[in-house]
């Protein structure tokens, strides 16, 4: 008995995703509610789960054809047991199937969306088997062996990141040569010496002369953010002013009781925490910074849902910390965390990203010294961390070393007037240089 697998339900209006990637191939035998499939989304990645315990028996799509909600994607064979079903992938994998070694093509040259998989050593996990185009592309790339590299992913899949690590401890580990290039045979004894050529130009090694370019199709997610980022410039009137905080407060309050903190719960004291505080403080003042604009309404929060900007494999995304004006430090630092994490686990559903009345963007983890950040409609603002650094400021008419960060405030414009968008950041400077301020609600 067959039975169908269809793309689940995938969040208020949407659709339609993207087959990001085959977790099984046909043939494997799969338990009930495992993972066969990866769908990518506007916003994030969702198995699929399989609806009963069986083979894999066919796939009906391709790894990067779109697909419809509710469209059936692979069947399942109750009653077979594993090796018995159809060994053949979908039409591409087939056809690279019948040609692994690329007959006489480098695969090292290749682009990475037909790159073949690096063989699985004898004996090592499964993950090697099921890796995504990036991973695949940075593996041909850094030439590590995945076989020898114990991923972190979902599943224990290996993650780009899992690849770079690896690259970079074989590099530690002494230089990676080049092989050798192999002397001609000499020629047989008997043979005549062969009469002495025309002096020509020298040639220059191919390897060195060569040039490539790989193609590879935009994720619907990328494809969102460039559309969303778009927009926001053909629609918002852009406008973003700068200011410059001293840190010294700040990071002598973490010196002093981030040990404490995370002891008592769990958790490092960061940076964030006091950002999502004092942007808390400084809306009570600045309303229409956590505004919107609807048709010819302004929408007022007396909330505060804070967008927080952060890295995922395939690209930024903004999970909301709801309700941040009434979290305290620690739920704060632990819900960001979380965020993270799953992030890079690509776990976060389309809950965790609807929504927002405000974003920050913290540019400094990545050594950003100063932006300008694009609002995410239809928020009115947006603030821009950068990065710590020592410099000279004048304080009570001396010179002296500080650390540093500058802020940067991008706001439409057309809700948020100049006045208010220099007070706002002004407020979070002064609560940031003066954290007592957070405490006592000045």
């Amino acid at each position: 008995m067959a039975t169908d697998v269809a793309v689940p339900a995938l969040g208020e209006s949407i659709t339609e995703g993207t087959l990001a990637q085959w977790l099984k191939k046909p043939g494997e035998a799969v338990a009930a509610d495992e993972p066969i499939a990866t769908l990518e989304t506007d916003k994030v990645s969702v198995d699929v789960p399989s609806p009963s315990a069986g083979v894999l028996s066919e796939t009906l799509v391709n790894e990067g054809d779109t697909v419809a909600v509710g469209a059936v994607i692979a069947r399942i064979d109750e009653n077979a047991t594993a090796g018995a079903g159809d060994a053949t992938p979908a039409k591409e994998a087939a056809a690279a199937s019948t040609n692994p070694a690329g007959a006489g093509e480098n695969p090292q040259l290749r682009g990475s969306e037909h790159a073949p998989e690096p063989a699985q050593a004898e004996g090592t996990d499964e993950h090697v088997t099921t890796l995504s185009p990036a991973v695949r592309r940075a593996v041909l790339e850094h030439h590590v062996d995945p076989s020898k590299i114990r991923g972190t992913g979902k599943d224990g899949r290996l993650t780009k990141d899992d690849v770079l690590a690896a690259a970079q401890a074989q590099k530690s580990g002494g230089p990676v040569h080049e092989p050798e290039a192999r002397a001609p045979a000499p020629a047989p004894a008997s043979a005549p010496a062969p009469a002495a050529a025309p002096a020509a130009a020298p040639v220059q090694a191919k390897a060195t002369g060569e040039r490539h370019e790989e193609r590879v199709k935009m994720t619907r997610l990328r494809q969102t953010i460039a559309h969303r980022l778009k927009e926001a410039q053909n629609t918002a009137a852009l406008l973003t002013t700068f200011n410059d905080v001293d840190m010294s407060a700040v990071i002598e309050a973490r010196g002093k009781y981030k040990d404490l903190f995370e002891k008592k719960h769990g958790i490092r004291l960061g940076f964030m925490g006091f950002f999502v505080k004092a942007v808390a403080l400084a809306v009570k003042d600045i309303p229409s910074v956590n505004a919107k604009i609807e048709g010819d309404e302004i929408v007022y929060h007396d909330y505060l849902d804070v967008s927080v900007a952060v890295s995922a494999p395939k690209g930024l995304v903004v999970p909301v910390v709801r309700n941040a004006d009434r979290m305290s430090f620690a739920d704060i630092e632990k819900t960001i965390a979380d965020f993270g994490k799953r992030a890079k686990e690509g776990t976060l559903t389309m809950d965790d990203m609807s929504g927002g009345t405000f974003t920050i963007s913290n540019g400094g983890v990545f050594g950003s010294l100063l932006s300008t950040p694009i609002i995410n409609p239809p928020q009115s603002a947006v603030l821009g961390m950068h990065r710590i650094e020592e410099r000279p400021v004048v304080k009570d008419g001396q010179i002296v070393a500080r650390p540093m960060m500058y802020l940067a405030l991008s706001y439409d414009h057309r809700l948020v007037d100049g006045r208010e968008a220099v007070t706002f950041l002004v407020r979070i400077k002064e609560a940031i240089e003066d954290p007592t301020r957070l405490l006592i609600d000045l």
